[in-house]
């Protein structure tokens, strides 16, 4: 009987492992990109991202008024545009699950958590959020060795799909290597540019996505 649980929940275990297209393994990962995000969340993220330093700590919790990024992404400040920023940041929090490899007494095991503890938004307009403990650690690893394109530079990269090959490039690239090589299975790009639930004959993909993300 003993046996036959444990066949079970290994099979359990793959399966969850199979279905997970964004499990972090290495800092980079994070430069693929959450396929289920839309254009503008992307920005929010990467704003959001930019206030990691090379002294940021795992428990640090960072600052923003909502008008200061609203101007940064080129919009008026209108009610809608405070809502859009509101509706972001909300997206973020339910969007950006995260998995990891973990080991306990030699026993493997996947880590289920989010890439942020909390983010609050208070009436006047000021956001303040943390990354959570787990995630954090990769993120700081993004910023310092992955993510060096400038902040206004992504902000004018109105193509989600663009700026998740801009994030592929850079998370693959070695020096200044040229031509380089981003290695992925149909299945990876897919999940990259698409989430986890969403799938496309591969031709359609490469005509709406990855030529869309090139040109």
């Amino acid at each position: 009987m003993q046996g036959k649980k444990s066949k079970k929940a290994n099979v359990a275990f793959s399966n969850l492992l199979s279905r997970q297209d964004y499990l972090v393994v290495q800092g980079n990962d994070l430069a693929k990109a959450f396929g289920n995000l839309s254009a503008f969340e992307h920005q929010v993220l990467d704003y959001c991202f930019s206030f990691v330093t090379q002294d940021s700590k795992a428990d640090d919790e960072y600052s923003i008024d909502a008008i200061d990024l609203i101007h940064h992404l080129g919009l008026n400040s209108s009610g809608h545009n405070y809502e859009r920023i509101a509706k972001a940041l909300k997206s973020l929090n339910e969007k950006t699950a995260l998995y990891f490899r973990i080991e306990s007494d030699g026993v493997p095991g996947i880590l289920m958590t989010q890439l942020f503890s909390h983010i609050k938004f208070f009436k006047n307009g000021h956001v303040t959020f943390q990354f959570s403990q787990d995630a954090a650690p990769y993120v700081f690893d993004l910023r310092s060795n992955y993510y060096s394109f400038k902040l206004s530079e992504l902000s004018r990269v109105k193509s989600k799909y663009s700026l998740i090959m801009l994030k592929l490039i850079e998370a693959n690239q070695m020096g200044n290597q040229n031509p380089m090589t981003i290695k992925g299975s149909l299945e990876d790009w897919q999940g990259w540019f698409l989430g986890a639930d969403r799938r496309w004959p591969t031709g359609r993909f490469m005509r709406d996505k990855i030529n869309v993300a090139i040109y």
